[in-house]
């Protein structure tokens, strides 16, 4: 087994990957993107938007998001903006964004971390992000935003450059198998056009039933 010494990519190594397509973006990046040693994402047009109640044969009924949900379907309402429009944030709204660019993260020994933008912090968009992007991912990215600015509405526009990526090399490589294993269980949104998807069914019986234990001791590594 080869061992890598792990390090963050710099904006020459991260050139390089995409020259090899190691790292493939749809659209490509451009030159606003590129950083010293992270790359800039841009916020595309689909919005998910979470309801907050539904209609069932008793009345209108509160949603109540669980871990016990099988499903995230009608959970949430899907807005898709055309080029020129944009998207207001209401005061202390929730709402997920997603990436203009989809990502391929081809290389075997390749991984990144999501971080916001300090500029888009300082506009009082609490952007929930420090998440991992897999090797072997491809696909777009979600962005959990909240509008934290008080009373002001915050206006987004398709394009804006909201979070940054660090690449960095894995100690070795990983091969597919191992790539795509999370747990027990495929990884979830790699090759999906789904945006939200719900833990292992068996992980989430166990918990909900108050045996944790009883998870610990079946499961143990």
């Amino acid at each position: 087994m080869v061992i890598y010494q792990s390090m963050i990519l710099t904006k020459k190594d991260i050139l390089s990957r995409i020259e090899s397509e190691d790292l493939v973006f749809e659209p490509k990046v451009d030159k606003f993107q590129l950083q010293p040693h992270a790359l800039d994402l841009r916020l595309g047009y689909k919005f998910l938007i979470p309801r907050n109640w539904k209609m069932t044969p008793e009345g209108r009924q509160a949603l109540m998001i669980s871990i016990e949900d099988d499903s995230t379907s009608d959970q949430f309402d899907e807005i898709i903006l055309k080029p020129g429009q944009y998207f207001d944030l209401l005061p202390n709204e929730f709402v997920i964004g997603t990436s203009l660019e989809k990502i391929e993260m081809n290389a075997s020994d390749l991984m990144a971390i999501l971080f916001p933008r300090t500029s888009t912090n300082r506009r009082g968009i609490n952007l929930s992000l420090s998440g991992i992007i897999d090797t072997g991912y491809k696909g777009n990215l979600i962005f959990p935003m909240k509008n934290e600015a008080g009373d002001q509405v915050l206006r987004l526009y398709p394009g804006e450059r909201v979070c940054q990526v660090i690449f960095e090399t894995l100690s070795h490589e990983l091969t597919a198998k191992e790539a795509n294993l999370h747990g027990l269980a495929q990884a979830k949104y790699s090759n999906s056009s789904d945006n939200y998807k719900v833990d292992k069914s068996d992980e989430r019986t166990l918990l909900t039933s108050g045996q944790i234990n009883k998870l610990k001791t079946e499961y143990k590594i």
